[in-house]
């Protein structure tokens, strides 16, 4: 890109990229929040009047703000712009000329509605790549559908799988399929940019978020496909994994034990004093310890349910067994670990006029490591002026008029 702003730039190993980003709630915003930590320049567009719900979301409010927006706004420039208007359109193709990416997570059909489909964009910039995030995909009798996390995550096939048998399959306290919609996404993204370095040329990256659930489900489909078996859900453990389970210890704290591997396991049957469970028929190979998965997590849980877990952990760590406690936010933000790879980053959020701890950039890179640089813009249109002026060299008046007229 030849005429990249330098207001929104980072030194991520996406430094050099521009992004639109028009979508809502979660899975576009997570998408061009990953891109942004990256170091992407990502210019969120809200519509004049209709801001991003999520500004409003999350489960706790603070100085009377909610603070799922400084998670997925942040190191974005936010402006507005009426995409349903002309006026508006031509300004969006305009940015669409110097940019690299688009990410929208509307219903399939919407951008063609607004005479913005991709081959209009296209005819603007070949390069340009447009990821489209939708509950059904772009194609298939389903893709006019709406499509939120909770519906998607249960026709994708996680839902069936969670929980207890015999109990109301629940829900992970997040939006995961949405989640999963914007990983794939920005997998898409960075893979569609290869072929673009490769060819010159743009193209559209399609992701379902049915589909995002689905490619989660290991051997469950051919499994189902070959054996007929249909799998349920199995509680805390994986049927057939074992041991690797839920344990309380003395203190009533829940650890995880994972020694299913054989060598893994025969560690610890030395490191809970019982080295003859190893050689036992029973145990002795991981079928086998499938095969009697009740009986050799019945023998941990009564170790594990004689010892603190600070005991549980010191002990299984020096022996070299999988084990760790069961983490809630206030844990999360104690660890060392966490805190020493700058996985909980404090960032100034101007709307609550103090630091707000948010989760860090992942992966880490060693040549050009991303960044938490701001939180995201406290109004819709924060960034009008260096957007409209410093990027498409509108003047003052110009951009005053426009937003008189509602186009921004």
């Amino acid at each position: 890109m030849t005429d990249r702003s330098a207001h929104g730039a980072g030194r991520g190993p996406l430094a050099e990229i521009r992004v639109l980003e028009l979508g809502s709630i979660v899975a576009g915003p997570f998408a061009g929040r990953l891109l942004a930590d990256y170091g992407a320049d990502v210019i969120k567009i809200e519509a004049p009047g209709h801001p991003d719900p999520l500004r409003d979301w999350g489960q706790r409010e603070y100085r009377g703000h909610r603070l799922w927006w400084t998670v997925h706004a942040r190191n974005k420039r936010c402006i507005t712009l009426d995409l349903r208007s002309p006026a508006g359109q031509e300004l969006f193709l305009r940015l669409v000329e110097r940019s690299d990416v688009i990410i929208e997570n509307f219903r399939p059909g919407t951008l063609e509605k607004w005479q913005l489909g991709y081959d209009r964009l296209r005819q603007v910039n070949e390069g340009i790549i447009l990821a489209r995030v939708s509950g059904f995909g772009q194609t298939g009798p389903y893709r006019h559908r709406p499509g939120y996390a909770s519906v998607t995550e249960a026709m994708g096939g996680l839902r069936a799988i969670n929980g207890y048998p015999g109990q109301a399959p629940p829900r992970m306290a997040i939006s995961l399929g949405d989640s999963l919609g914007a990983l794939f996404a920005v997998h898409g993204v960075l893979a569609a940019l290869q072929h673009r370095n490769v060819t010159g040329r743009g193209q559209v990256v399609d992701v379902a978020l049915t589909e995002a659930a689905l490619a989660l489900l290991e051997s469950v489909i051919p499994e189902y496909d070959r054996t007929g078996a249909v799998r349920r859900p199995s509680g805390t453990r994986l049927d057939g994994i074992a041991p690797s389970n839920l344990f309380v210890t003395k203190d009533e704290k829940w650890v995880i034990v994972a020694a299913n591997q054989d060598t893994v396991f025969g560690r610890l049957c030395q490191a809970i004093g019982r080295p003859e469970l190893a050689g036992d028929e029973r145990f002795a190979t991981h079928v086998a310890r499938g095969a009697h998965q009740d009986e050799i997590e019945a023998i941990v849980a009564e170790w594990v349910a004689e010892r603190t877990a600070a005991e549980v952990g010191t002990v299984l760590e020096e022996a070299g067994v999988v084990c760790g406690p069961v983490y809630t936010a206030p844990d999360i933000v104690a660890d060392p670990q966490f805190r020493f790879r700058e996985m909980l980053v404090p960032h100034y959020d101007e709307r609550v006029g103090e630091d707000v701890l948010g989760p860090g950039v992942v992966p880490k890179f060693s040549e050009t490591p991303g960044s938490v640089r701001w939180a995201g813009p406290p109004a819709p249109g924060t960034h009008n002026d260096d957007v409209f002026g410093g990027l498409l060299g509108l003047p003052a008046a110009e951009i005053a008029e426009l937003g008189r007229r509602a186009v921004l």
